[in-house]
């Protein structure tokens, strides 16, 4: 699947929220990426390159995932965003 996501918590993808999307990213199966432009996506089970991304309040990035479970993942990991990884604000 492939679609985009916007960070909605106050701090962005600092490392609490990239530690709890790697965590989740994990739990699947199959590949999962996420950037600002699909030609150049890190691997979204790699705490270091996630917070690469550097991604703030509002940020709007391209978040991939491809093979076994993806669709599953992809809801998972869009639902934690959504969520504000789970922070109050």
């Amino acid at each position: 699947m492939l679609g985009r996501v916007k960070i909605v918590n106050k701090l962005g993808m600092h490392a609490r929220a990239s530690a709890k999307f790697v965590q989740v990213a994990k739990s699947f199966p199959c590949s999962i990426e996420l950037g600002y432009v699909e030609t150049e996506l890190v691997n979204g089970k790699s705490m270091m390159q996630i917070m690469t991304l550097a991604a703030t309040q509002g940020s709007e990035l391209i978040l991939k995932t491809d093979g076994e479970e993806a669709d599953a993942a992809f809801e998972t990991i869009e639902q934690l965003i959504a969520e504000r990884f789970g922070e109050p604000e």
